[in-house]
């Protein structure tokens, strides 16, 4: 038979093929255990630094365990259950197209949504279009590269467009706050494209930017040997419509492919556009898509050490070398109404200019797969809301962006404004602060000695500051009804660009969510 059990701990220094001994040893008997699976792996660090690594496992037993205690001498195994199914499998089933005449589904944007609707969709045998307005993969690395060394900026090719998104260079973290049976097939398809397989158990699990690259490659190569094309260097510019009983019809799109415009013919267009993808917005305000503002955030990037990080969270910093560099998230709500909160932790990162729009400067943060850089970084992050936009515009939170990143680009010169935390809260003329708004720069001021009370170390003067962060999420949202269909039936907003996902998985699975309701329709 085959069981879920929790709560089995390991100290550092041990590895999983002591897991059966700690097994037996919960279990109080002599059994035979065998086909051990991890299902979770987390870090308890609550009383450091005796710090344990704590396992919910499936395995197999050749004898049937005593869940229930039927009497004051037998044992009843605490956290142990009959419940064990593994990762539940997923797959959207579709219907095969009725004849090879009929018009294609086009999706736009091939980051994370893009990626897994495009995915669905072609195993469901409908061969997708996707458009990308970035270069493959392996060019983009390039341009961006070009980019960082010598500031020369591909407005249709950066940190944000292109294949695999703004997730290429990020971290690739794949935590989420969303629970749905997707989840474990987004991860599933990420470890067959050759992510490590510990993303399947790990609390916070990530790729790493260095790793995800190669991973969106070999899910391209997936797409189109299933059916799928996938056209690079491509931009949406213009929806075609009709009008039928009062609706408005979806029946095709314009691009623009090295100044060169192709019409394609088409009733389902999948908008996977990113939250970056200001000019589409517009295009897509004008043609009539029922559009509103969206609240987000603003703040800068904080990096310290990341052995400062490591001995706060683990009390010794050598712990990090068998539970790898450690991480936080912390939050303070401050007497404004505002929350101050971190945001994309990187540990062992880089903090990187992530602009997309000339003389703009726009920061985030980065990290390789093993996570050994020297310095720790996260987003600062302070709540903006809808009433502190210029206007009552649809796009306004847009403009709002543009005018802090334009501010730090001349507060730093024309690269990211920098200083460090002691400066931050001494000078009024500190370039960081000159990047942000006031409500920002009042709010961090009054979290960061709450913060370092939660975090031994966080608010040291010498704690390097860097701006500005606007694009953790969407300023947008397109409204969409049930069937994922906007206000032009047969476009259908999803991801984060849209305004319905923050972060690689939730976007993987609303773009899996927005293929389902175009296979539905079949």
């Amino acid at each position: 038979m085959r069981y879920k059990i929790s709560q089995i701990k390991l100290d550092p220094d041990q590895s999983h093929e002591d897991l059966e001994q700690a097994i037996l040893k919960k279990l109080r008997r002599n059994v035979k255990i065998r086909d051990i699976s991890i299902v979770r792996e987390s870090i308890d660090a609550r009383r450091k630094p005796d710090v344990k690594l704590v396992y919910t496992l499936e395995f197999s037993c050749d004898r049937k365990l005593p869940l229930e205690q039927a009497s004051k001498k037998e044992y009843k195994i605490p956290g142990c259950s009959t419940e064990a199914d593994g990762i539940k499998a997923y797959k959207a089933h579709g219907k095969e197209p009725e004849s090879k005449d009929r018009r294609r589904p086009i999706v736009a944007g091939f980051g994370p949504c893009g990626i897994f609707a495009a995915l669905i969709l072609a195993e469901a045998g409908l061969n997708p279009v996707v458009i990308e307005r970035g270069e493959p993969v392996e060019k983009r690395i390039k341009t961006v590269e070009r980019f960082w060394q010598e500031g020369i900026l591909d407005p249709e090719s950066n940190v944000q467009f292109g294949e695999g998104g703004a997730g290429t260079f990020s971290d690739g973290k794949l935590t989420t706050g969303i629970k749905d049976i997707r989840i474990g097939r987004v991860l599933q398809e990420f470890v067959e494209a050759g992510a490590d397989k510990s993303i399947l158990y790990k609390q916070r699990p990530h790729i790493g930017t260095d790793k995800l690259r190669d991973v969106v490659k070999n899910l391209r190569h997936r797409i189109e040997h299933l059916g799928g094309e996938i056209r690079f260097n491509t931009k949406l510019t213009d929806l075609v419509t009709e009008e039928k009983d009062g609706r408005h019809l979806l029946a095709g799109i314009y691009t623009e492919t090295g100044g060169a415009q192709d019409f394609l013919e088409t009733d389902r267009l999948i908008l996977a556009i990113g939250h970056s993808a200001r000019d589409t917005f517009r295009m897509l305000l004008e043609k009539g898509l029922n559009m509103e503002q969206k609240p987000f955030s603003i703040g800068v990037r904080i990096q310290h050490p990341q052995k400062l990080i490591d001995k706060a969270q683990y009390g010794d910093p050598s712990l990090a070398e068998r539970l790898g560099p450690a991480d936080y998230k912390l939050n303070h709500r401050c007497r404004n109404g505002r929350g101050v909160y971190t945001f994309c932790m990187c540990p062992g990162g880089q903090i990187i200019n992530a602009s997309s729009e000339p003389e703009t400067a726009v920061t985030n943060g980065m990290s390789n797969s093993v996570r050994d850089g020297r310095f720790a970084n996260s987003g600062l992050l302070v709540d903006v809301r809808t009433e502190d936009f210029p206007s009552e515009h649809p796009l306004a939170g847009v403009e709002f962006q543009r005018m802090y990143e334009r501010r730090a680009y001349e507060a730093g010169a024309g690269d990211l404004p920098e200083t460090d935390y002691g400066s931050f809260k001494s000078s009024t003329e500190d370039p960081v602060r000159r990047s942000l708004p006031d409500f920002a720069i009042e709010s961090i001021l009054e979290a960061m000695p709450f913060l370092g009370k939660k975090l031994r170390g966080f608010d040291r003067e010498d704690a390097v500051m860097r701006a500005v962060e606007t694009r953790s999420s969407s300023p947008v949202r397109i409204r969409r009804n049930d069937d994922y269909n906007s206000s032009i039936t047969g476009v259908l907003p999803a991801g984060e660009g849209p305004g319905y996902a923050g972060g690689i998985m939730s976007a993987a699975v609303d773009g899996i969510k927005a293929a389902e309701k175009i296979i539905s329709q079949q």
